[in-house]
């Protein structure tokens, strides 16, 4: 009987870790989503997988934890050897991609600045030109109060654009600085070290969430090894 018990246990254990799991991975689709569009709204990328390739991945992991919770879920509670199994396959695979993802991450953390750089250069190359592009680097300098790539002198070197002058998103509230820009009437930091502030804030939030569902996968993994081992001895854990 207390074998049974604490099979009980590990039983409800592992339903209750996958209710989670699936709270998680509607939160990481949610995530997934509002990164995508807000990227959107502040990039027209030339290279789409630069930058959308982070929402995606978040999206894709939502998606998959969404529909891995089910096999765990049911596992638990018809105590189906096969679908604990399969779930804590997919578990511990997801579990060793975070890590990979984690590392990735980190390593690449430095070629943010290059990939934010290039970005708004080839939108202000085409500025004016484009109705798109133009809407949305205004939108961006206004919602962030920058100018430019780096400072706003970044304008005086695109081709074709007016000679010592910036977009009128540039400007400070009330001020005309268009043909006579000084750092007292615009906004005197570029928009990628604003844009880089506001992907770290981020990224913060996202590391710990994704911690937190680290910790809970890896208490998963080991209910749901235990559970398997139970159904599979032949404990009526029921």
């Amino acid at each position: 009987m207390g074998v049974e018990g604490g099979m009980k246990c590990v039983k409800f254990l592992v339903f209750f870790f996958n209710f989670i799991f699936w709270l998680c991975g509607i939160a990481l689709i949610i995530l997934g989503v509002y990164v995508q569009i807000e990227l959107s709204k502040t990039l027209v990328t030339t290279s789409t997988a630069s930058a959308s390739g982070a929402p995606i991945v978040i999206l894709a992991v939502g998606i998959i934890v969404f529909f891995i919770s089910f096999f765990g879920c049911c596992g638990a509670l018809k105590e189906n050897y096969c679908m604990v199994t399969t779930f804590a396959v997919f578990l511990t695979l997801i579990f060793l991609l975070e890590i990979a993802a984690a590392i990735a991450g980190y390593v690449f953390k430095d070629k943010v600045e290059a990939v934010l750089n290039r970005e708004i250069k080839e939108e202000m190359r085409v500025y004016g030109n484009d109705t798109e592009v133009t809407q949305i680097l205004d939108n961006l300098q206004h919602k962030y109060n920058c100018c430019g790539a780096f400072n706003f002198s970044d304008w005086f070197e695109v081709p074709g654009f007016k000679p010592h002058s910036v977009p009128e998103s540039c400007c400070n509230h009330g001020m005309n600085c268009t043909s006579n820009p000084t750092p007292e009437n615009v906004h005197n930091t570029g928009c990628v070290e604003k844009m880089e502030l506001w992907m770290k804030k981020h990224i913060i939030i996202v590391a710990a969430v994704a911690l937190g569902i680290a910790l809970f996968e890896l208490l998963g993994i080991i209910f749901a090894c235990c559970l398997m081992k139970a159904i599979r001895s032949g404990y009526e854990v029921m």
